[in-house]
């Protein structure tokens, strides 16, 4: 990109147009409503469902759709999406919102709808925006509808439909996930605003520096709505300069955003993958990316003992014995963080996160307990042996409870061979990391003994 390609100025600045019938009340309309795409190739992102040869591009240009769920972060394209569907199969658009609409609107739109299609042959495309705010009856509403062909349905949500919409709806329907756009493709927004003298800001001389748009495109985070009009409040609130040019340097942009949109929403998509992101870095020993994914959190508002909570199951489940005081950090700084809040919770946190990232690494504990709760649900269960049975109340003895039971600390080193299962099994395999190596030496000469006395008292291990 040159230092010119965003150039819109002319030799001779062109007048606003009057507000009249056919720029006035557009013009009134937010950037990035007016720019919105009137077909697919004015439509910006998304290639990995809508580039040549691929399924929805085909679905569409065939006329072959049937009902749709697209869901992502705002700003990808969903509204615009849908409409260009409409325009390109010839369907009546007619749209809803989870938020404001209700079954009486669902019901009037599904009559008309099934009129539409009796009399005159043309099918509707209903557009239900934010889906998942619908309560499981009202989304029943729509089930016969979408299933006898009177809609077709195209529902959109910030949320994972496999958690937030009906399973029936979700199986009669086909899912795309729409992606945050690249800074490239918001580049490309911003070229068309620049130069679009109709529904864009090229009816006015603009000249934006290319280091002014790189930054807005950067700090949307892939919303192309947030980041077309924070080019167009840059362009409306500058005033021109002598030559009648409105000018966007990096200065102009960055007072234009202000902030960086950290998309993270509280119990959706962005909440659970930062979450997932974060543990899976100090799983994997990345302490420089389990900070970011922490710095994400808490600069979201996350509550500290989500944190917390999540800090110390990473601690048990992928440290474990191979270092045991990962867990009693994690647990310490649970307790610091409830006792002193934000802002200071985040240096005890950060401390265990770092320590849980670098420190030696077993999964032995979570295994270990889900191969016994395995065995139990396959209904592997034993009887307790005769000698571990409590023998501590009266009428224990004629039963036999606790006799030939052998108590530890009579024995040298703390340890007796003795059958405390009932069965050979071996669930706890410990690694050969860190402290586990320790364990593992004395595990192994433990059961050594054990196999021992098994042998000399006739017993098959």
């Amino acid at each position: 990109m040159g230092d010119d390609l965003f150039q819109t100025q002319r030799p001779e600045p062109l007048p606003e147009p009057s507000p009249d019938a056919s720029h006035g009340d557009f013009r009134l309309r937010p950037l990035a409503a007016r720019m919105r795409p009137s077909n697919l190739a004015e439509y910006v992102g998304q290639t990995h469902i809508l580039g040549p040869g691929c399924l929805l591009r085909r679905a569409i240009e065939a006329d072959r759709i049937q009902s749709l769920i697209f869901y992502g972060p705002p700003g990808t394209g969903k509204t615009s999406l849908a409409q260009i569907i409409a325009g390109h199969t010839k369907n009546r658009f007619e749209r809803l919102s989870g938020v404001e609409s209700n079954v009486a609107d669902m019901r009037r739109v599904l009559a008309t709808a099934a009129n539409r299609l009796e009399n005159t042959g043309q099918p509707t495309l209903l557009f239900i925006d934010e889906i998942h705010r619908f309560n499981k009856s009202q989304q029943d509403v729509l089930l016969p509808d979408v299933e006898s062909g009177v809609i077709r349905l195209v529902g959109a949500t910030t949320h994972n439909p496999f958690f937030f919409v009906n399973s029936p709806l979700v199986s009669r329907s086909q899912i795309f996930e729409l992606r945050p756009l690249t800074e490239e493709e918001i580049l490309a927004l911003f070229e068309r605003a620049l130069k679009d003298e109709k529904r864009g800001l090229g009816f006015r001389p603009i000249a934006a520096d290319p280091e002014a748009l790189r930054h807005l495109s950067r700090v949307a985070d892939g919303d192309a709505r947030k980041a077309l009009n924070a080019l167009e409040i840059a362009a409306l609130t500058t005033p021109p300069s002598a030559d009648g040019v409105v000018r966007i340097t990096l200065d102009v942009a960055e007072q234009s955003i202000q902030k960086k949109a950290i998309v993270y929403d509280g119990d959706g998509d962005a909440h659970y993958d930062t979450a997932s992101a974060f543990i899976k870095s100090m799983r994997g020993s990345d302490p420089d990316a389990a900070l970011y994914w922490l710095a994400k959190m808490i600069h979201a508002g996350e509550d500290p003992r989500f944190i917390t909570r999540r800090v110390m199951i990473c601690a048990a489940e992928d440290v474990g014995l191979a270092d045991p005081m990962a867990l009693v950090l994690a647990n310490a700084a649970h307790s610091a963080a409830e006792f002193v809040g934000w802002p200071e919770a985040r240096i005890p946190i950060a401390e265990a996160v770092i320590y849980i990232a670098t420190a030696n690494k077993s999964n032995t504990a979570i295994l270990s307990i889900d191969a016994a709760l395995e065995d139990i649900r396959q209904g592997r269960t034993l009887p307790v042996p005769e000698s571990l049975r409590d023998g501590h109340y009266a009428g224990a003895k004629r039963l036999g409870h606790g006799q030939g039971y052998q108590y530890a600390h009579d024995h040298p080193d703390h340890f007796v061979a003795q059958d405390y299962l009932g069965a050979a099994k071996r669930y706890y395999k410990p690694t050969d990391q860190g402290t586990e190596k320790k364990i593992a030496e004395r595990l192994e000469r433990w059961r050594a003994l054990a196999a021992q006395e098994l042998k000399n008292s006739g017993k098959k291990e």
